[in-house]
């Protein structure tokens, strides 16, 4: 299958944790399909959806810190400052790959800033590249969210929409349990290959 692959970059980002509201503020592992929907729709200027493109995404971090974050809480129309401690993550790079072939173009020329996570986390795209993915068995495979009761998957699962409307206010579509795969495990099973970087990808269809 003919694929456009993108490698993002950025210097810090934060998934935000649906089931915290106040408090420490954790981050995700790896992003949901809500924030690489959100970051496909803003390269091409209009909502894009899973009915619109298939996805699947590789995600790396150099690693983990917390920092001090102000917040505003409002009530009505008066409003307070605080402090919380958020939790980011350090170096982040996505490889995404896309199964509609003009996508690429609109990484070339991305018709809003490029944002992961918190609106403050700009991200740039370092490669637009168009690539093979065979499907293969027995590859390494995550690093990515996956499907609850994928065979072999291990790690944090967590309900997430797949996507978000473009209403005011916004509402959360196809919210459905996923596994957030932090590390790669040997998948026995058939799924799409990346040969160049020797790992499985998974695509959300």
């Amino acid at each position: 299958m003919k694929a456009i692959r993108v490698l993002i970059e950025g210097w810090v980002t934060s998934f935000r944790y649906p089931a915290f509201i106040s408090g420490f503020q954790p981050t995700l592992p790896v992003p949901p399909l809500s924030t690489i929907y959100g970051l496909i729709s803003a390269a091409k200027g209009n909502l894009v959806t899973p009915d619109d493109l298939s996805v699947g995404y590789v995600f790396n971090h150099q690693g983990k810190a917390v920092d001090l974050e102000t917040i505003y809480e409002l009530s009505g129309l008066k409003g307070k400052s605080n402090v919380i401690k958020r939790e980011f993550l350090v170096n982040p790079e996505i490889y995404l790959y896309l199964t509609d072939l003009d996508y690429g173009d609109y990484f070339k020329r991305p018709h809003y800033p490029l944002l992961l996570g918190r609106s403050t986390d700009l991200v740039n795209i370092r490669e637009i590249k168009e690539i093979d993915l065979e499907k293969r068995s027995n590859v390494q495979l995550g690093k990515t969210i996956l499907p609850f009761g994928t065979n072999g998957a291990f790690g944090t699962i967590q309900a997430l929409p797949t996507h978000f409307s473009d209403t005011i206010p916004r509402s959360a579509i196809g919210t459905k349990p996923f596994i957030l795969v932090n590390q790669f495990f040997d998948y026995s099973e058939e799924c799409y290959f990346d040969e160049e970087m020797d790992w499985g990808v998974w695509i959300h269809e």
